[in-house]
């Protein structure tokens, strides 16, 4: 019994492990650059952590098959040690995991949590089918048992799970499930640095690729170099994205603002993305792309501004102030507004830093003044914000509705996956900052969307064919082990048919030893009807 309990609780931590993990494809890439910062080198541990994930639920999930197939035929269970070793040892897996990544990444769990509010109406069904399933063996083992006590028993834990799956939609909350004719405009489309699937992240070519795609706008990072212009990084140091190490190995861990410009210009910043490959898609491209990805460089802010001026397309970006020590650490807003001012309509700027706002607009009013806090709307107006930057995990339907009557947009970050566009999409949002460009751009409509009637009576009929296959698989059972005719006129079974009644102590069923255990001949007396098998007998 507890031996097939360890069983059911590994099969249901692997799931949750293994759709965790699905789910969180999303930020693979935050995932990945973080052990680059970590390790200090490059692997694709975001894959294996999925193979091996799928690998272990595969072999449970097999496992527990067997089991209830074994049950439903009221056999016992055998399990050769190395399986039992393998159960213990997918559990401890599971659960150091997923320790593990709630204490580095526990805002993934609030990305499980909202895909929920697609997938959810697909797993109640599956769950609903998986207790169809499991009503066999339940209906077969209840009318055997000797004891009351255990029947009720496993009848009531069977009937308190169903009913509470058949309950589960009630507490289902998706922006999706809406009246129709209500579904707005799609958000409009910002490229995260670019389209850093097809081109090295923070260039030229990154930016025109996104242009390519439909991005209605590009979102960047700027730092200020030591001499004074602003240029595109993210990061602190320079090692992820550039050959620093081959130009200036004893500066490599430097901070990206203590460079010249005339040093950064000397930096390659592409060929890292070739031999890399961070998100699988290098060897996708051209080889005309492949060469003008290995020629890209650090671009300055100007640069990325002329790229964007030309196309007609908003901007986005962080703005990094320089260490202390660095001859513009104090004067860094400044200098990038006379480079915004001087390249660019205003209009299609907005202006995300935080300090010196009111001087910015002061400067200039046009700028669309731009926070990444969720400030209540007074708050937000004193400052003359028109929009908000947040993280999706600050998705919320009502939160987006409520700014937009202030003439407040919304942009969420990042998003790269359809299934969490389609959730921004009902949700309300503006547009949407990603770094799949060319795969939202293919999105037409919401992957899940359904008026709340549909949902009802998806629910509806889910569940009353559900209790009529669970209700007749019970009758079927009970009129077997009666050795009743099923038929009028049919002939009755007899004791030693095929569905002779035998009644088996629970802890017969659920035992568990080695695949080959031999059974004491002497002890267990064959059957007649299967001479090669021991009679179970009842006392």
């Amino acid at each position: 019994m507890v031996s097939f309990g360890l069983l059911i609780l590994t099969f249901f931590l692997s799931l949750v492990f293994l759709y965790f993990w699905i789910e969180a494809q999303n930020d693979y890439d935050d995932f990945e650059w973080f052990n680059f910062g970590t390790l200090g080198f490059w692997f694709p541990w975001s894959l294996v952590l999925l193979g091996v994930a799928a690998a272990i639920f595969t072999y449970i999930a097999l496992l527990l098959v067997l089991a209830v197939c074994l049950l439903s035929e009221g056999q016992r269970l055998y399990l050769h040690w190395s399986h039992k070793i393998g159960i213990a040892v997918t559990l401890v897996f599971c659960v150091v995991a997923m320790a593990v990544l709630s204490d580095l990444w526990s805002k993934e769990w609030t990305t499980l949590l909202l895909s929920l509010q697609v997938t959810a109406p697909v797993l109640h069904m599956a769950a609903v089918f998986l207790m169809v399933v499991i009503s066999w063996p339940v209906a077969l083992h209840f009318f055997r048992m000797n004891k009351r006590v255990r029947q009720v028993s496993i009848l009531a834990l069977y009937l308190s799970g169903l009913f509470s799956l058949y309950l589960v939609p009630l507490g289902m909350y998706s922006p999706c499930i809406k009246d129709a004719g209500t579904l707005g405009a799609p958000p409009t489309l910002i490229g995260h640095r670019g389209a850093p699937t097809l081109a090295p992240e923070n260039t030229i070519m990154s930016f025109e690729k996104a242009v390519e795609a439909g991005g209605d706008g590009l979102e960047t990072d700027v730092s200020i170099s030591y001499d004074g212009v602003p240029f595109l990084m993210h990061d602190d140091t320079l090692r992820r994205t550039t050959n620093v190490a081959d130009v200036f190995p004893n500066r490599t861990h430097q901070n990206t603002c203590m460079f010249t410009w005339p040093e950064i210009q000397r930096l390659n910043a592409g060929e890292w993305f070739l031999s890399r490959d961070p998100f699988g898609s290098a060897s996708s491209l051209s080889e005309v792309d492949r060469q003008r990805a290995r020629n890209q460089s650090v671009p300055s802010l100007a640069d990325f501004l002329q790229v964007a001026s030309r196309s007609g397309r908003r901007v986005i970006f962080d703005l990094r102030q320089p260490p202390p020590g660095h001859p513009y650490n104090a004067s860094y807003v400044n200098v990038t507004l006379e480079v915004v001012l001087t390249h660019i309509n205003s209009s299609q700027v907005l202006w995300l830093p935080s300090e010196d706002r009111d001087v910015v607009h002061a400067t200039d009013a046009e700028l669309r003044q731009t926070s990444g806090e969720r400030l209540s709307i007074t708050e937000l107006t004193d400052e003359h914000i028109t929009t908000l930057n947040l993280h999706y995990s600050s998705m919320s339907q009502q939160q987006i509705s409520k700014y937009a009557s202030a003439n407040i947009s919304t942009n969420l970050f990042v998003i790269s996956q359809p299934w969490l566009y389609a959730l921004a999409w009902c949700a309300g949002a503006d547009s949407v900052t990603t770094n799949a460009v060319h795969v939202l751009a293919k999105v037409r409509m919401p992957l899940f969307l359904m008026t709340p009637e549909e949902y009802n009576l998806m629910w509806i009929l889910t569940d009353v064919v559900s209790a009529i296959l669970i209700i007749s698989i019970f009758i079927f059972h009970w009129w077997r082990e009666r050795g009743l005719p099923f038929l009028s006129g049919s002939r009755r079974t007899h004791k030693n048919g095929p569905y002779s009644k035998f009644r088996t102590e629970l802890g017969d069923v659920w035992s568990i030893s080695s695949v080959n255990a031999p059974v004491d001949q002497r002890s267990a007396p064959t059957s007649p009807t299967h001479p090669h098998l021991p009679t179970i007998i009842e006392e």
